[in-house]
């Protein structure tokens, strides 16, 4: 793909990973993948059965930017490179993703009181029916969570769109004793990965 202009589509919902491409300078548009058709639907979020956490968010993300690919073609836009991302948090080989109520949100953090989990975030770069990858996994180590640190910060808004149920860089900072990887990772987009892939797929980041 000849790139022009130097900027991406951004198939992604969240402001985190908003934030933390214009932290890098790159230009994007948004691009919401509608619900309803096959070409131009979003991307269903269940696991598969007894599916490994990695083998997951790679699937997703991958989903994600080739849906992404697809609407850009359906919908005849200009043709720049897709960026997908998904993030997921696991803990014993189990997949946590965004509690759905605050019993559900007590019960994730609960399982991660005391421990050390992983932090998964797969990045998908679409261009030109090319697909580049990589799957970046951090280590997180949280204290000794109380009942009422647990009922408190579930109490907020910060725990429900977010998998594993917390915010690394909000309240839930407090929590974290220990973290080995990258931090822009946990947030939702690793941006060293980030920018390798771009580069590749023709984006000049600096």
């Amino acid at each position: 793909m000849a790139v022009t202009d130097h900027k991406i589509y951004l198939a992604s919902k969240s402001p985190r990973r908003r934030e933390l491409l214009r932290q890098i300078g790159v230009e994007f548009e948004l691009l919401m993948l509608r619900d309803g058709g096959s070409r131009d639907g979003a991307v269903s979020e269940v696991p598969h059965k007894n599916e490994d956490p990695k083998d997951y968010v790679a699937r997703i993300a991958r989903e994600k930017a080739e849906s992404g690919w697809a609407a850009v073609l359906w919908r005849k836009l200009p043709q720049r490179p897709v960026l997908a991302a998904d993030t997921t948090v696991t803990i014993d080989g189990r997949i946590l993703g965004k509690p759905a109520n605050t019993s559900e949100a007590i019960s994730m953090l609960q399982s991660l009181s005391g421990k050390t989990h992983q932090v998964l975030t797969s990045v998908a770069v679409m261009a030109d029916d090319n697909l580049l990858q990589t799957t970046q996994c951090s280590e997180v180590s949280f204290g000794e969570l109380s009942d009422q640190m647990l009922r408190a910060y579930c109490a907020l808004s910060e725990p429900y769109d977010k998998a594993g149920g917390y915010g690394v860089q909000g309240y839930a900072a407090q929590f974290i004793e220990r973290i080995a990887g990258s931090y822009s990772g946990i947030m939702g987009l690793p941006l060293f990965e980030t920018t390798q892939l771009l580069q590749q797929a023709g984006i000049k980041i600096l």
